[in-house]
């Protein structure tokens, strides 16, 4: 058996939609990148369900056969869903950070991830399961880190005005026009 040389690996947890979920990002991620795929599903056995019959009913995962965790890739990174119950819940104190190369990328991104989901400030956005995403420019770290503080603030100025990331007018922002 493959052991996963990742060391930290980010765990989603869903109500009951984790392949669900996981199958929306596949598909998504995978129109782009390559290594974007579904590694492994594993599912409830009766004897395990069993096993967590002295759990609340209302968070006891179930019925047999049902979804437990699915391991996937997006861009080689590797995740895991789980489906966890009611009792969790996403906020925007986690989010997913991509770092696209272009404005076709970041247009991709923005508008699939955010389908049936919420649009925000500053590159972030709300999927339709309720996770966080950051859909950014790879130039934005650079831009934000110059030693030039006139510059880089005026760049951080033009990002607070944004909904979506838009890299000519933070190109124009840094060049001070």
């Amino acid at each position: 058996m493959k052991t996963n040389t990742q060391k930290i690996t980010p765990c989603l947890t869903f109500n009951r939609q984790a392949e669900e979920a996981v199958n929306f990002y596949v598909s998504i991620f995978s129109a782009v990148f390559e290594n974007s795929k579904v590694l492994n599903i594993a599912r409830y056995s009766k004897e395990e369900l069993a096993a967590l019959s002295y759990l609340p009913e209302d968070i006891r995962p179930g019925p047999a056969g049902s979804v437990r965790t699915v391991k996937f890739l997006l861009n080689g990174q590797e995740f895991e869903a789980v489906n966890g119950g009611t009792f969790f819940k996403f906020c925007e104190g986690v989010s997913l950070y991509v770092r696209c190369e272009s404005q076709e990328e970041i247009d991709w991104f923005w508008e699939k991830l955010s389908e049936d989901g919420e649009k925000s400030q500053c590159g972030w956005l709300k999927d339709k399961y309720g996770v966080s995403w950051q859909i950014a420019p790879a130039i934005v770290d650079e831009l934000l880190n110059d030693p030039d503080a006139e510059k880089s603030n005026r760049v951080i100025i033009a990002i607070y005005g944004m909904k979506k990331y838009d890299i000519e007018a933070l190109k124009k922002a840094y060049e001070g026009r």
